[in-house]
Formats: C-alpha cells, structure tokens, sequence
C-alpha cells in the first residue's frame, strides 16, 4: 500500500502539464511501474485527472490495463472498479464522460489562444522567460525591461562585428574565451529553472548560431515579434513554424539595447560574403564587396609572395574571364578617395540644399501661398454660411422660391470653384513641404564621416554596395542611397525652375 501512495503521488506532480498528452513524464513512470509489476492498482480521483484525450483514455483503460494485469479505480462519476467489475471501464458513459473531458480541454485551448493573441497584437511579452539582455518587470510580467549586465554582452557583439570586422564565429570564441556563459547558461547562473529540449546538449558555450540569433533579433531594437510557432492543435502539442506574414510584430514596446541604424548595419553584412580564412576571427575589409566588373562574380582575396591582392575567380577557377587583379592596398586607398570624393560632393549639395531653403524669393512664396489657403478657407466658410441663411429666408417668406433657387445655383457654382482652388493650393504646399532639410538621411550618412581617414567594415557596409574592378586595374564605386541622391539633385533642379519663375514675376 506504501509503494502504491508513492507511486499516485508521483503522478500527481504532472497536474501542471496538459491532460491531453499521455507522454508527460510521471505518467510515463507509472505506466513503466505497472508494466514492470512493481504497481497492480492505480487510483485517480476522476478521468479527467488523467485523461484529457478520449482516444488515450479508452486505449489505456481497455488495452493498457488488461493486458497488463493491473486494477483501475476511479473514485469519482463514472465510477470504474476494473477488478470488482471488470465491464464498469467499458460502459456507455465512460467514452461519454472523456469526449466531455476532451471538449474542455478544447474549449480552454481556445480561450486561452484568444488571450494570448489579444496580448500578441497588444505587443505584450507572454513568453516564460525573457529573451538575453531583457528581464521580466516585476510588476507586470508581460512588460521587458533591459538586464544592464547581459544587455552589454549584446551591444559588444554588435560592436565588434559591425566596427570590428569579427566573423560570428570569431565573437562566440572571444565570448568563450572571456568566459562569458551562453543565454542559456546565463539564467540558469541567475536561479532560474530554464529547461528547453536540448538543455542537456548545452555545454554553456557560446556558438555562431547563437550569435547570429542575437543580430538578427529585432526585440533588441525594441520590437515585439511573437508568434513564429505554434502547436499543431491541442491534442498534437508538436511545434510548427509560422509564415513571417502572420507573426505579431509590434515596434515601441520596450527599451531598446541597440539602435536601428546599428541594427540595419548588421543585417546589411549578414547578406554578404563574410567568410573568415582558416584560424581568423575577423572578416577582411572589403570581403563581400569586390566584384569584377565583367562576369560580375566576387573577387577572391589571395596572397603571394607577400602581396595580398584580389583575382577574379572566373578567370582564375574556369578561365572564363579575363585575367585582372587588383592590390588589396591600391583597392582600400582607391575605395578611400572615392568615398571622400563622394563625401565633398555631398556637402556641397548640402550647402545648396541650404541656400534652397533659406532663398527669400521660396520663403515670400510659401507665406504666399499659406496666407491664399487661409482666405480661401475663410471665403469658403462665408459662403456655406450665406447657403444656410438663404434656406431660412425662404421659409421665412423673405424671398421666394425662384429667387432661393437662383440664388442657390450661383452659390454652389462658386463654393465647388472655390473647392477646387483649395485643394490646389494644398497641392502646392504639401509639394513644398516635403523639402530636404539638413537632417535627410542620405545626408547625414554621409556627412557625419566628413573628415574620414581610413576604412571600417560599418562605413563600408553603411555607405558601399559594391566595389567593381575593371580590367585596367580602374575601379567604381556603387554608393548605397542612389535613389536619394538622385532625388536630392532632381529636388535643388526644380526648386531653382521655381526661384527662376518667381524672380521673374517680381521683375
């Protein structure tokens, strides 16, 4: 009688997981304790203490049971004595009783998917442990606030592989080497009782994989996304991957460790070639950059004889190309003047942008065409007005019919004229307003490496496309922001047909 209380007792500690799986893990112990003969009768307060499934349930109570020569007794309704009467677990109203267990748990499943959509599309946390560098709020566990220790970890990976050119592979090795634990092994060093199906393959090490998860994380932007798996239904608890189009993603729900910028800048070098050489930990400066401008392959980096240059791997693997090469320090210090080439040309256009904006003849135009929407818009709230008068004076008797008719016309032809004014002048000054001011992005990329000196993997990533190396050892140079630029020239064109126009008018 002993062994079997353990035994009861020990399957009672699974309560907290879902009646619906009979693999949880002490259930399974004492189907092992039956099997083995060490446990002949099992007792449970009612089905649906154990069984949450109607198919688990009858195969359990009219295979398991039998075969095994082991006694089943369910204390509550229906109540089931398999050795008293054996026929009790067969009855009409025990399937009965388990679809209505079965439908329970599908209800609760449902409801419970509800909540944590609502809490999903709210941009709510509802994960049991927050992601590396976050920690729960004590007061409001759906909310994330920054772990200040961890979240360092997370902004050195960002740093020493956007500015310092280290490999993922290369930063979980320093990481390693600092012995600094991996997420996992990080809460667990903090009390917590994080498990997940391959803790026990964890050796609290820190690999690419894990790296590159981190960097491709949006929550360390302060976006929420969630909802990237689910389980298959409440019955099969196996996860499945969800279409990127249905995931929650909610921006501003929580501090951010790292900026956008810094972010954009990472997933930019993810869809470049970064592979590192044998032993390496850094990615080389121009790796994933340098295409030959003829078969547009990339160029492979080689040494010989002490100079490090770069060949086209067409010509070289197939002989399919013509034979080029370029040093790699002739490249880094051609890249380097055309990147401070295009910087000069940027800050002129800057300073035109800036005689643009400040140009009299633009200012005296937009005051112009501000204070003509705002008589407009006053004239056309005078006619409305006389339209709505011109109705109460007909009733009164003041005029007649004929003249509130006529005079109902002429109103209405000049209010939908004046509509048309109106949205015309809108036009114009929503064109005005979206100017460029010294804040343009295309600008401040650029700008803000002015007095630059030498090359990093984050300006090239930020600033480069690609570098192509033609068969005269010329190189060019794509530029990120093409499109930007071009607006910006296409911008201070028309903005000089306007100044043109008004100075003419003014004449």
């Amino acid at each position: 009688m002993n062994s079997l209380r353990i035994r009861c007792q020990l399957y009672l500690y699974d309560i907290r997981l879902t009646g619906t799986n009979t693999a949880r893990p002490n259930f399974k112990r004492l189907e092992s304790c039956i099997v083995r003969k060490e446990v002949n009768c099992m007792i449970i307060k009612s089905l649906a203490r154990g069984f949450r499934n109607l198919a688990d349930q009858q195969k359990f109570l009219e295979e398991f049971i039998p075969i095994n020569g082991a006694r089943f007794i369910c204390t509550g309704t229906p109540f089931i004595d398999t050795y008293a009467n054996p026929h009790s677990a067969s009855g009409l109203e025990v399937p009965i009783r388990g679809m209505f267990n079965e439908q329970f748990a599908a209800t609760t499943s449902e409801e419970i998917r509800k909540t944590f959509k609502m809490k999903r599309e709210r941009g709510e946390f509802i994960g049991a442990f927050a992601p590396y560098g976050y920690k729960k709020d004590p007061n409001d566990k759906n909310r994330l606030l920054i772990d200040e220790e961890a979240a360092e970890v997370v902004k050195s990976i960002y740093h020493w592989f956007i500015n310092e050119g280290y490999s993922k592979m290369g930063i979980a090795q320093r990481l390693n080497q600092m012995g600094e634990p991996n997420p996992e092994a990080y809460k667990k060093k903090k009390g917590m009782k994080y498990t997940n199906p391959n803790s026990s393959k964890n050796d609290g090490l820190w690999s690419a994989s894990t790296v590159t998860r981190i960097l491709q994380n949006q929550v360390y932007i302060g976006v929420m996304v969630q909802g990237r798996h689910r389980v298959i239904s409440y019955k099969v608890h196996k996860q499945m991957n969800v279409p990127e189009e249905e995931w929650f993603v909610v921006p501003n729900t929580h501090e951010a460790i790292i900026d956008r910028e810094i972010f954009e800048k990472a997933q930019a070098l993810h869809r470049r070639d970064t592979r590192t050489a044998p032993g390496k930990r850094e990615v080389y400066l121009m790796s994933g950059f340098v295409r030959c401008a003829d078969c547009q392959k990339a160029m492979r980096r080689k040494t010989a004889r002490g100079i490090t240059y770069y060949a086209c791997r067409s010509y070289t693997d197939k002989r399919i190309c013509s034979k080029r090469s370029i040093r790699q320090d002739k490249l880094e210090s051609a890249v380097l003047a055309a990147l401070q080439m295009q910087i000069a040309l940027v800050d002129q256009l800057a300073e035109e942008i800036e005689r643009i904006n400040n140009a009299p003849a633009i200012n005296r135009e937009n005051k112009r065409l501000s204070h003509s929407l705002q008589q407009a818009e006053k004239q056309l709230k005078q006619y409305n007005d006389a339209s709505d008068s011109l109705y109460i004076d007909w009733k009164s008797g003041e005029i007649t019919k004929d003249e509130y008719r006529r005079l109902k016309s002429k109103i209405v032809e000049q209010t939908r004229q004046l509509e048309t004014n109106l949205s015309y002048l809108k036009e114009e000054i929503r064109v005005t307003a979206e100017g460029i001011g010294a804040d343009d992005p295309y600008l401040t990329a650029f700008l803000k490496n002015k007095n630059i000196q030498s090359l990093n993997r984050g300006i090239m990533v930020e600033l480069i496309k690609t570098v192509w190396v033609h068969e005269n050892g010329e190189i060019t140079v794509d530029f990120n922001f093409s499109d930007e630029y071009q607006r910006i020239l296409d911008y201070i064109e028309n903005n000089h047909s306007i100044i043109r126009v008004i100075e003419n008018k003014a004449i």
